[in-house]
């Protein structure tokens, strides 16, 4: 199950589980649409990888798998 981390690890935006605008690549590194399609050019700094649209976590399946609250920014 995806981890659904809560911000973008470059810039620190928060990216809440059940709205668009999240990328992750295949470790689940998390970054917003504006760093993804700038800076990052759709490529994961971590590991080089490919960043996709991340799925979206809504309703039921949100209330009973929740995003981690673990921030991933400046680590």
């Amino acid at each position: 199950m995806l981890e659904l981390r809560p911000d973008c690890e470059r810039c620190g935006v928060d990216l809440p589980a059940d709205l668009a605008g999240a990328h992750i690549c295949s470790f689940e590194c998390s970054f917003c649409t504006a760093c993804t399609t700038g800076p990052l050019a759709g490529r994961c700094p971590n590991c080089g990888g490919d960043l996709q649209p991340r799925p979206l976590r809504v309703g039921a399946a949100l209330a009973k798998y929740p995003a981690s609250a673990e921030r991933k920014h400046g680590r």
